[in-house]
């Protein structure tokens, strides 16, 4: 395979803050579904399932904004991509006995074997990356 070409699918869906995480989670567990995930290793979808949830999250609550969800696979990663309008960036923090909230990115930091947030314009985009069934390499 030439090394300068990547096939890839991917899908993408808009999610309003009317429009529940729930709505996010379904809609991503019917892709993981597509893809064989839910099946052929169901603690890597588990881990994606909660990491859009906590990225839809974040997007509505603390953006207070439309999340733009983005999946796409590249037979050796799925990358989970939310944009929303904010331009802070965020960073794990640890848990707390003191604060009720603000555990999400240290879940995604946890899960995931890779991520990253980049300001782009008009907000940022976080995303998530996890290696499929049969990847190369351990999880971290």
């Amino acid at each position: 395979m030439n090394e300068s070409s990547v096939r890839a699918v991917g899908w993408a869906r808009s999610l309003p803050m009317d429009r529940g995480v729930k709505a996010a989670r379904d809609w991503a567990r019917e892709h993981l579904d597509a893809l064989g995930w839910t099946t052929t290793d169901p603690e890597t979808a588990d881990a994606v399932l909660l990491t859009v949830s906590e990225l839809v999250t974040n997007a509505h609550t603390h953006a207070r904004s439309t999340a733009q969800l983005i999946m796409s696979w590249d037979n050796r990663c799925l990358h989970i991509s939310v944009h929303d309008t904010s331009t802070t960036l965020p960073a794990p923090r640890g848990p707390s006995t003191e604060r009720v909230g603000g555990r999400g990115m240290f879940l995604v930091d946890a899960l995931a074997d890779a991520w990253e947030a980049r300001p782009c314009p008009h907000g940022k985009t976080v995303t998530a990356c996890f290696r499929g069934p049969g990847a190369d390499g351990p999880r971290s």
